[in-house]
């Protein structure tokens, strides 16, 4: 071994590995790049080289990294000066981070030594040592060990040895292996941006190992955000959310906000890990913007041309000469903090749409944009929703922080305030028309809403059948935009406590039918679920809406909160709640209070207390109160627990919240205990009284069919469950293996057949047989005795296979047997998501609230299996037994079409089996396809769904697009109604290199469109059908001119019985010219044709115009209009006509120059003098140099 000659070195001072301050890095180094300096350890030798020679395999260390420069030059010693009988261990340094499971290892020792290096206690081979030097001057050993093994996590490294049979002074160190993800972290750049939509943030997150260090792994986690959306490109949109791909443990994106004020909720996930971050966007200040119009007519009243087509050619003849003046603004300017934004039309509603109708929050209908004729990315969004005509709102971002926006407001709106994580017998989620406002007044947030003219309101639940739909409601002639659709989840058998709870979206999630009163989701709804514990849980449609024919109505109600937390972590507030609804035969009053307290790491405190009064006319009032308190705390990682206590009285209700059973009071807590790495104790108690009034049990048709808005009262209950349980989870490597006693104590003081105690054992073991692919087993047995009359038996064998994270396809089969149950079995095949709402689930819409990391929004169901880029398939299976009249504590449950109100615990899941196969492809922006099809069966009837979409170009001007759907009734009991089907077929033509033509043909087949479930009173079917062709174009060939011409053809068929048969056939003719003379001068002609041949009915109408610019803002016009109807059967022949004159003024900014309302000033640049160093650089204040023209 060669001999090398060395310098002594001291030891160094420190013995600790410090981390370079922020202060000392480099310009535009962020502190958490920078690497650990190392001091010298004080178990350095008392001589070692000052400038050892290079080491060419120090490089096969990827986790060390190179210290600093000292900053000055050590003092040499002489090696009598320290006690050189001692071992050294030089490298790693203490407290490394490495990424990868092995290090290169430097020892120092006396000559004649006799050393032994260990890793966690396990001796190291001699064959590692791949170098040694050997110093005959100082007497000491170099040795460098390379490749040697590590664990993930903390490693121990030590050194132990002998020099001539003396034990030597040993040295150990800690190292850490950058381990496997165990956690994720995400955070801002911004704090707060503005809603402007254009606005973006900077999204950054890291994942990170069970030692808290960055797990440098390559992989690809999902975000979702509840405002905003993400702008960057998705790395994998076959997958649900949004993908970003990770870079040694790191990610970046960009989430861009919209255009609603709040605080947005971003969401990173990585199969059952997630983290979660909140960022502000606040209102923003825009300069004043201004549009709109007003058109004065004076003329013959009836012969407007271009007003509605009712007001034209009235039957009443019209009322001779009219003045008519009408106009609409829209105003969005600032003062100060507040912005205003402001919008009217005097002759119409604001969110009155191109078919007539005036729905809630005014959303793009099929009308407005039938066809992608226009193929581009643009984006509308109606900022001014109102079913009037007037819509104001002043509002800010609050200056308290985290206190969301101050604002007072006319038009229509959700009451977001009334339903916070709080709250669950007072929560109101409604949304309503009229007058809403909130603002924080330091810890104090102060909310009111009033709502005028709203009609009735109805609260429905159905079961599933394991298709999509059609889902019929109670009521028809639905209020446009007034639903709110939900999922439920509860624990089979015993009704009362909602564990899991997810509103949809329109159009993401369903389509509904606001005259038929129907839902048809995007993907078929599963009707029961198998949780983590082994659970069967069972899933509810839950609907709430206004329609029309009810009781005028008016509503108003206040809200206090009192912050005493606003941090998003540990959210504390007192709160109270008011609502009084007013209808012409019922009177509805809810008040209460409630409390959420956050403490600890993971402490939370709810209480709450509700009353309610409801009245009907002629009928005594019925009131009650609601009570709640729930406790939770992790009082560390390893010992967690919760208690609760929930009572509900008789005549309490609420119908727009969470789904509960008047008359039950539960109370209880539950301890988990982690007394290993391996081992969890559990231990829980539960109390169950329920002493209400179970609903009617339902037979005949027409009851169940018209159920009113509340159940009917049936057979009063007295009985109480309580429910003791034990268990221990055992992790044995990779299999998990758990067993808990239940033991049930059953007193039914009505039924007396039904009490009983019962002792039951569950054991569950999960074991992966495959690196993606997991076997579930569960089983329930009672011990002695009757099983629990409710709680049968049961068998559970699963299968997970998971396909890439966030996808599983999985399977899983139960037998069910004793009490009530006789051998009945649950079967399900099924590809879920992160959150298994249908067969498969995608979040794609704007979320509405995050709880405690509990996501609740908007769920679209869209996913599957990618076969290839682009094409995905999704199927599932399930076969649910059939059983009616199932008894629960809560009463019995049986099949109905939908409870009405509170009475969902009487609903008795759908028997049968369905199942469904859908394939849908995406992989081209030029075509898009998907088709599905669904089918249930069971003894009550069947349903079969098909539906199938595909839109592409068949070349660059060519846009075609179809859509087939045909569907049944899925509510229990109506599997007499027929089919209902729907085909459209759409073509566009548009030369996007010269738009001067532009053409869209369009045909729609509908069979039963109008079918309900009342036609099963009538008992004798009915069924009509529809044939709609249409072709419109739009032709200039220049400037000057301009044609537009539509033919639109409707062909009616209807059969009310075998041998009476109507049919009809109307038809629309349609045709304008519009000439230009020049920039002020333009005349234009008009003329329709609509015909009923059938009917004898006919009606013809033209205008000619000509009108003259008297500025760009500023038109006169004068004309000639006439029309004339032809009715055989009603009103015989009218006609009406006569000359017009017109002025129409275009509004906009130009008509407040002058008035200084909104002048807007660039601030000068701010001068400072520069000072220059000796190379002639810049000296700012931040202290850096920097060249002239940079600095300035």
């Amino acid at each position: 071994m060669a001999q090398t000659a060395v310098e002594p070195m001291p030891p160094a001072a420190g013995d600790a590995i410090e981390a370079e301050s922020a202060e000392a890095l480099p310009p535009g180094v962020p502190p958490e790049a920078s690497l650990p300096a190392i001091a010298q350890p004080a178990h350095l030798p008392p001589a070692i080289a000052a400038d050892p020679a290079p080491d060419p395999m120090a490089d096969l260390d990827a986790g060390s990294t190179a210290a600093p420069p000292a900053p000055e030059e050590p003092t040499a010693i002489t090696p009598a000066a320290a006690d050189p009988a001692a071992i050294y261990l030089l490298t790693p340094s203490p407290g490394a981070v490495l990424d990868i499971p092995s290090a290169t290892v430097t020892l120092q020792f006396p000559l004649g030594s006799e050393v032994t290096l260990t890793v966690n206690g396990n001796p190291v081979g001699d064959d590692l040592i791949g170098r040694t030097e050997t110093n005959l001057e100082t007497g000491w050993i170099t040795q460098t060990w390379y490749g040697v093994g590590l664990r993930s996590g903390e490693n121990q490294l030590s050194a132990q040895g002998q020099l001539a049979g003396a034990e030597l002074p040993g040295a150990e160190l800690l190292v850490q292996v950058r381990g496997a993800i165990a956690s994720l972290s995400v955070t801002t750049l911004e704090s707060r941006v503005a809603a402007d939509g254009r606005s973006t943030v900077t999204v950054q997150g890291q994942l990170i190992d069970a030692q808290g260090n960055v797990a440098s792994q390559d992989t690809v986690v999902t975000l979702e955000a509840s405002r905003g959306q993400f702008i960057d490109e998705d790395q994998n949109p076959d997958q649900p959310g949004f993908q970003v791909q990770t870079q040694q443990g790191r990610f970046s994106t960009t989430l861009q906000a919209g255009l609603t004020p709040g605080q947005a909720t971003i969401r990173t996930s990585r199969g059952e890990l997630e983290a979660y971050t909140q960022v502000d966007f606040i209102t923003e200040l825009r300069p004043t913007l201004l549009t709109g119009v007003v058109d004065i007519r004076l003329g013959g009243g009836g012969t407007d041309f271009y007003s509605r087509y009712r007001d034209f050619l009235p039957a009443d003849g019209g009322t001779g000469t009219q003045l008519a003046v009408r106009g609409g603004a829209f105003a969005i300017t600032s003062f100060g903090d507040w912005r205003f934004t402001g919008a009217y039309r005097s002759d119409r509603a604001l969110n009155e749409g191109c078919d007539g109708t005036v729905p809630l929050f005014r959303n793009y209908q099929a009308c407005d944009r039938a066809y992608p004729v226009y193929g581009d990315d643009s984006t509308s969004e109606v900022l001014a929703p109102s079913t009037d005509s007037l819509y104001l709102r002043l509002e800010r971002t609050s200056p308290e922080l985290n206190a969301g926006s101050d604002y007072v407001m006319w038009g229509d709106y959700r009451t977001e305030e009334f339903a916070t994580s709080s709250q669950l017998f007072t929560s109101i989620s409604r949304s309503l028309h009229g007058f809403s406002g909130n603002y924080n007044l330091g810890n104090l947030q102060l909310s009111a809403i009033y709502g005028n003219n709203i009609q009735g309101f109805q609260r429905d639940t159905i079961a599933p059948d394991g298709t999509s739909g059609f889902y019929f409601l109670s009521r028809r002639l639905l209020v446009p935009g007034s639903e709110a659709i939900y999922f439920e989840l509860e624990e089979l058998n015993r009704p009362g406590q909602v564990l899991d709870r997810q509103q949809l979206n329109r159009g993401p999630d369903y389509e509904i039918d606001y005259d038929r009163g129907t839902l048809l989701f995007r993907q078929p709804v599963l009707r029961t679920v198998v949780d983590d514990q082994g659970r069967t849980l069972v899933r509810r449609i839950v609907a709430t809406y206004q329609h029309e024919g009810g009781d005028s109505t008016s509503l108003y109600g206040g809200r206090l909160r009192y912050h005493l937390n606003r941090d998003s972590d540990q959210a504390s507030w007192l709160g109270a709640t008011y609502l009084q609804e007013n209808q012409t035969a019922q009177q509805f009053q809810l008040y209460g209070a409630d409390a959420q307290v956050s403490f600890g790491s993971g402490g939370l405190l709810l209480a709450e207390y509700a009353h309610s009064t409801s009245s009907l006319a002629n009928i005594t009032p019925v009131s009650g109160d609601a009570y709640r308190l729930e406790v939770s705390n992790d009082f560390s990682d390893s010992l967690s627990a919760r208690a609760y206590w929930q009572q509900v009285s008789p005549g309490f209700t609420n119908n727009a919240t969470t789904s509960f059973v008047p008359g039950q009071r539960r109370y209880g807590a539950e301890l988990q205990a982690e007394i290993s790495e391996t081992t969890t104790l559990r231990f829980g108690y539960d109390h169950e009284d329920n002493y209400g009034v179970a609903p009617a049990t339902l037979t005949a048709l027409e009851p169940l069919l018209l159920p009113g808005s509340t159940a009917a009262p049936g057979q009063p209950l007295d009985n109480s469950l309580t429910t003791l349980s034990a268990g221990i989870q055992q992790r044995l490597g990779s299999v998990t293996t758990s067993i808990d006693w239940i033991h049930r104590d059953r007193r039914d003081r009505i039924a007396p057949q039904f009490s009983g105690v019962t002792d039951q054992i569950r054991s569950m073991a999960t074991v992966p047989i495959a690196e993606n692919v997991t076997f579930t087993a569960l089983n329930e047995f009672t011990l002695a005795g009757q099983a629990d009359a409710i709680y049968p038996n049961r068998s559970l064998l699963g299968l997970n296979w998971q396909i890439y994270p966030g996808i599983s396809l999985g399977v899983t089969h139960q037998i069910l047997n004793g009490g009530q149950f006789d051998n009945d079995t649950l079967t399900s095949l099924y590809l879920s998501g992160d959150y298994e709402l249908g067969s498969d689930t995608r979040l794609t819409g704007n979320l509405s609230m995050f709880d405690r990391g509990q996501m609740a929004g908007s769920i679209g169901l869209q996913q599957g299996v990618t076969l290839a880029p682009g094409l995905q398939l999704d199927l599932a299976y399930e076969h649910v037994f059939q059983s009616s009249n199932l008894v629960t504590g809560a009463g019995t449950q049986f099949a109905q079409p939908y409870a009405v109100g509170q009475a969902a615990a009487a609903l008795a899941p759908t028997g049968g089996s369905s199942y469904s196969v859908g394939l849908s492809y995406t992989g081209s922006p030029d075509f898009q396809a998907n088709a599905r099809f669904e089918h249930r069966t069971s003894s009550a009837g069947s349903n079969t769904v098909i539906s199938a979409d595909a839109r592409g170009k068949l070349g660059p001007s060519l846009t075609v697009l179809g859509r087939f759907q045909q569907a049944s009734a899925a509510n229990q009991l109506l599997s007499g109604l027929g089919d209902t089907t729907n085909l459209r077929l759409g073509l566009a033509y548009r030369n996007p290199d010269n738009d001067a033509f532009n053409a869209l043909l369009r045909y729609e087949y509908r069979r039963n469109p109008g079918i309900l479930p009342e036609s099963l009173l009538q008992g004798s079917g009915s069924g009509s059908a529809d044939h709609v062709f249409s072709a419109e174009a739009i032709y200039a060939p220049d400037w000057q001119w301009e044609f537009y011409g539509k033919l639109a053809l409707r062909s009616s068929t209807s059969q009310l019985a075998s041998d009476l048969v109507g049919s009809s056939t109307v038809t629309l003719g349609q045709l304008r010219a519009t000439y230009r003379f020049n920039y002020q001068w333009d005349i234009v002609g008009e003329a329709r044709w609509i015909g009923q041949p059938s009917a004898g009915y006919s009606e013809m109408g033209f205008s000619l115009e000509a009108g003259y610019y008297l500025s760009p803002n500023l038109r006169l016009s004068a004309g000639y209009s006439f029309g004339g109807i032809s009715d055989r059967d009603f009103s015989g022949s009218r006609s009406a006509g006569g000359p017009y004159f017109g002025l129409t003024l275009k509004l906009d900014n130009t008509l407040l120059e002058g008035f200084s309302i909104d002048e807007p000033t660039t601030p000068a640049p701010e001068v400072m003098p520069l000072d220059l160093n000796s190379d002639g650089e810049a000296i700012l204040p931040d202290g850096q140099p920097r060249p002239p023209e940079e600095a300035l």
